[in-house]
């Protein structure tokens, strides 16, 4: 797909992120991206959503217009980026729980590429496609735990993400616990699952949920979890 045409598309779900652009190389690599999925949608399913089109606006759109909330200032003409978590020293850590083809793991790390990203994924072909993925686009810090989520046993991450996951009131405590004190939790969820929330979370203090542009039910929440 033109690098051209994917600009467009994305321009409604960046208009948050302080003017922020998509370089070049940033458009090049969403081109790649799906040249890949598609290649791959048509021996294994990956996602039910196959036009071009769709693609971008539902799986990258939705998943940079997270990056852009996580990472609100980006590193420009090498200039190093404002901290995502002020209160966190070192490197952020992000953990992207069933990332299924990617989502909205790997857009993030292409939002911001300093971040350290683990992508669990229990299924193996995803499991191997993830790889591909960051293969091809020679992505760096970014790893793929092929088991579920109840079996990552590394140290919690300053930001986790979740998003368009079954038995979703299981694995939201899962994802919960894999967040350190004073970091982020980022739900890409359905207006109906919000109420499940709040009660799922309680030691999360949760933002206002944010309408995902072109769509009429699907939200953004981001809850920080107490010290």
């Amino acid at each position: 797909m033109h690098t051209t045409s994917i600009a467009e598309l994305l321009q409604p779900f960046l208009t948050s992120a302080n003017d922020q652009r998509l370089t070049t190389n940033d458009l090049q690599n969403i081109s790649t991206y799906i040249d890949l999925l598609l290649r791959w949608n048509a021996r294994i399913n990956l996602s039910a959503i196959r036009k071009e089109e769709e693609i971008v606006t539902r799986h990258f759109g939705e998943s940079l217009f997270a990056a852009s909330h996580l990472f609100p200032t980006r590193a420009t003409q090498g200039q190093p980026p404002k901290p995502a978590l002020s209160e966190v020293e070192g490197a952020v850590h992000l953990i992207d729980v069933g990332s299924g083809p990617g989502f909205p793991g790997i857009p993030i790390k292409l939002w911001a590429p300093e971040i350290q990203v683990t992508l669990i994924e229990s299924n193996q072909k995803k499991a191997t496609f993830l790889r591909e993925v960051i293969r091809t686009l020679t992505l760096t810090n970014i790893n793929v735990f092929p088991n579920r989520a109840e079996h990552y046993e590394s140290k919690p991450a300053q930001a986790v993400t979740l998003r368009a996951v079954e038995r979703f009131e299981t694995i939201l405590p899962t994802a919960a616990r894999l967040v350190v004190p004073g970091g982020r939790l980022a739900l890409l969820i359905s207006e109906a699952q919000l109420p499940q929330v709040r009660a799922l979370t309680p030691e999360f203090k949760w933002s206002d949920p944010i309408a995902i542009p072109q769509s009429s039910n699907r939200r953004l929440l981001i809850g920080t979890r107490a010290s």
